[in-house]
């Protein structure tokens, strides 16, 4: 997702902008955004919004499913590094898909939360 940090975004601030991509009764339980593209957890998926083109007309909305999720680290931000580091591994792709996200996030939290759906705990 570009090469740019995502900040964490309000829940309502992804329904108002992509709610036309949930399903009824999905909620958003986590999103991230850089300059144009978000990402977000919710309680079905892992979701991903990629605006491309000039004029930001052209919009891939890639959804994966938790079931397709082999594998995710999430690294802290370190005393010299800006990020924290979260990267997803699916199933049918050999390399991970990689968010980079804002040092004032809770990495714990994002870890929690990914275990807790990938996993089937809750």
């Amino acid at each position: 997702m570009g090469l740019f940090s995502s900040h964490e975004v309000s829940n309502q601030e992804v329904v108002e902008k992509f709610g036309q991509h949930l399903l009824q009764g999905e909620d958003v339980l986590a999103a991230f955004k850089t300059v144009r593209d978000i990402a977000f957890l919710t309680n079905f998926r892992f979701v991903l919004i990629d605006v491309q083109g000039l004029t930001g007309s052209k919009v891939e909305v890639m959804s994966i499913p938790y079931k397709s999720i082999v594998r995710f680290s999430v690294e802290s931000a370190g005393t010299l590094d800006l990020d924290t580091d979260l990267k997803i591994w699916v199933s049918s792709y050999e390399h991970p898909f990689e968010l980079k996200i804002s040092r004032k996030s809770d990495p714990a939290a994002i870890q929690r939360l990914l275990a807790e759906r990938v996993l089937g705990v809750k």
